[in-house]
């Protein structure tokens, strides 16, 4: 994260100026690479690389990661970005806040898949039925069942309940996210 006003935000922002920087910086996301891989990549020449990899290098937005060599037995550095992706903040104090923020959402989403995990366990628990010597029977598909074993079914053979549960919480989380604005 990088406050707007700091002298760090206005190299980065001179640095991603440049078009072709923002496309080498993409590409390095996607897969670390040598500059000749991004030239070809890019559909440009190894020289310009060189030269937008070394201003985003004096950035600190890329680094040498490790080093090939060629088929002629050259030493090509590889080329990876130096952290995360950017999040440019307006201030010290919005830095903070959103830094929390996306700490709270990561470990929200946690809770709910273990959340998941416990429901996906306790419904395998209470609606699969124990059979000889202990195992667990999966459900599956009878056309004269009743109503209850036809759920059983649906649950456990189309979708299991800990991914339902899942994407439920989600989906509630969205709504209240959409009403709430």
């Amino acid at each position: 994260m990088i406050d707007v006003h700091s002298t760090e935000s206005e190299a980065v922002l001179d640095a991603l100026s440049s078009e072709t920087r923002r496309a080498l910086l993409d590409a390095l996301f996607e897969e670390p690479a040598t500059p000749s891989t991004l030239a070809e990549t890019l559909d440009t020449s190894a020289q310009n690389v060189h030269y937008h990899l070394s201003a985003l290098r004096e950035a600190g937005l890329v680094e040498s990661v490790d080093v090939r060599y060629s088929e002629k037995g050259n030493e090509m550095s590889v080329y990876a970005p130096a952290n995360d992706p950017i999040v440019l903040v307006g201030d010290a104090d919005r830095r903070a806040r959103v830094d929390r923020s996306i700490h709270e959402l990561v470990a929200g989403f946690g809770l709910l898949a273990l959340a998941a995990l416990f429901v996906q366990w306790g419904a395998e628990r209470l609606v699969r039925a124990p059979t000889v010597g202990g195992a667990v029977e999966p459900a599956a598909w009878n056309p004269g069942a009743g109503p209850g074993e036809t759920v059983g079914w649906l649950v456990f053979g189309v979708v299991e309940p800990g991914v339902l549960f899942l994407f439920g919480c989600l989906l509630a989380v969205a709504l209240v996210a959409r009403a709430s604005d």
